[in-house]
């Protein structure tokens, strides 16, 4: 199974960012070009047609028994491909064919002009949720391939559905349909919106995102900037779930107790029964609702904590990293250095193991400096700490210890085995010409040697003698190696 975290999509953050439509227009490809925007202007067109086609043919709040229970369910096309546009490209892509859509059929129903205009809103409004958590959790996979992807997608599309179904009420309202003819259309509304989203939306994503994120890999100008912080949108996210629900169990309680009021006053048992049975199936469906949201919270709480948790160790694995490493060679620098010192003095009073210390010195540094410059110099310094990590142990310490001075910790070495090394690091720096433009340079080094002695104090004496062989190597003409062991 796939981690969300390991995802590089997910890392990048690319999966976040909506597709801007000048964006596409000025740096996409003719190709792309006419497969987007002229997809979409198809898509506008049959959103248009397919949200008419639910009001002619009477697609909404069709009755269908589940589980003992009678529940109802609407027909929306337009939704399918409205929240793909939304899911794979951006809020807009989607809420603008949705709103046409809803907009033209409202109208096809006589609704009133501003009724239509507020009535449009629902689907759109019903999208940005799960847009929404995209961009809040970018670590969950659009592809749908782990089972936390999947029921991340789902939990999205339910509270999504829940605040889109805010449109059966005007058009409930602007009907003027009773209540009994309200729970049929605002129930078959979510439950409609949410059926088709997860059956037919999910697979839909589940086949074309793989493809899409690699298009988007390939054409990152195309993307729009990912602003926002992203501590504002998970607040958000948790936000709009806690009141999907809430509006939920208020309108599916309102309803049913509606309903039962209306049969009450028309002193009808059968009715009574009915609006009873309605009430007490539609409070387990709150029940398990409600129980759907706790659950999808403290998942996505809990995969918050998780990738909280692993980026913090990352960052004091890195902070520790950089406290320990000299930005210009990447070697150890002079604290990693003492730390590892002291490590193998400790070794050695436990276990008797030896060590050897190299301290090495480029020779007329500062000639490098005057003569071609800071950079060259740096590309110096960082030519020498290659050759010196060339062919160590995984149990030797390559260091920088200063300016131009480096250090090479060398447990189990001794006095002889540390002058073979010392002879084939100088040998090997002294051959390696550095191409610094037009120049050819070649350096060399002066080594001083020394090895921990058991009687050493502490390892400031193991360097001292050191520094002392590096200075005789240095009056004795440079490009050598001397050993105090």
């Amino acid at each position: 199974m796939n981690t969300p975290l390991d995802s590089p999509d997910a890392a990048s953050g690319l999966a976040s960012r909506a597709v801007g439509p000048w964006r596409l227009w000025r740096h996409g490809s003719r190709r792309d070009r006419w497969l987007v925007l002229g997809g979409w202007g198809l898509s506008v067109l049959a959103s248009v047609a397919l949200g008419l086609a639910t009001v002619v043919f009477e697609w909404s709040g069709l009755p269908i028994r589940f589980g003992g229970t009678q529940i109802y369910i609407t027909l929306y096309p337009p939704l399918l491909i409205c929240l793909w546009w939304a899911l794979c490209f951006g809020w807009w892509w989607g809420a603008i064919p949705a709103y046409l859509a809803t907009f033209t059929l409202a109208l096809y129903a006589h609704m009133p002009l501003g009724w239509a205009l507020l009535f449009a809103c629902a689907n759109p409004l019903g999208f940005a949720v799960p847009v929404l958590g995209y961009r809040a959790a970018v670590h969950f996979e659009r592809d749908l391939r782990s089972l936390q992807s999947l029921l991340f997608f789902v939990q999205l599309v339910f509270v999504g559905s829940v605040f889109g179904s805010a449109g059966a009420l005007v058009w409930s309202y602007t009907s003027r349909l009773d209540s009994q003819a309200l729970l049929p259309i605002w129930q078959g509304w979510w439950v409609g919106s949410f059926v088709q989203g997860v059956l037919l939306v999910g697979p839909l994503m589940a086949l074309t995102w793989p493809a899409l994120a690699r298009w988007r890999e390939r054409h990152p100008d195309v993307l729009s900037e990912n602003a926002g912080d992203v501590r504002q949108r998970v607040l958000l996210l948790i936000a709009t779930s806690v009141m999907g629900v809430l509006i939920y169990g208020l309108l599916t309680i309102w309803l049913a107790t509606g309903r039962l009021d209306q049969a009450r006053e028309a002193a009808q048992p059968a009715a009574i029964d009915e609006a009873a049975s309605t009430l007490a199936s539609t409070s387990w469906v709150f029940y398990w609702v409600f129980a759907l949201i706790v659950l999808f919270l403290g998942f996505f709480i809990y995969q918050l904590f998780q990738r909280w948790f692993q980026s913090s160790q990352a960052l004091v694995h890195h902070l520790a990293h950089l406290a320990s490493t000299d930005t210009l060679t990447g070697l150890a620098n002079r604290r990693a250095v003492l730390q590892r010192l002291t490590e193998q003095r400790q070794r050695q009073q436990r276990f008797g193991e030896g060590m050897g210390l190299i301290m090495l010195d480029i020779d007329h540094f500062k000639r490098v400096n005057d003569q071609h410059g800071h950079d060259a110099g740096d590309a110096v310094l960082r030519m020498v700490a290659l050759r010196l990590s060339e062919g160590r142990r995984g149990l030797d310490l390559v260091g920088r210890w200063g300016g131009e001075e480096f250090v090479l910790v060398l447990p189990g070495v001794d006095a002889g085995g540390l002058g073979e090394i010392a002879e084939r690091l100088r040998q090997q720096v002294a051959q390696t010409p550095l191409f610094h433009g037009e120049h050819r340079l070649f350096v060399t080094v002066s080594l001083g040697l020394a090895v921990l002695r058991p009687t050493d104090a502490a390892v400031d004496e193991v360097l001292k003698r050191a520094d002392q062989a590096l200075y005789l190597a240095k009056a004795a003409g440079r490009n050598r190696a001397e050993c105090l062991a």
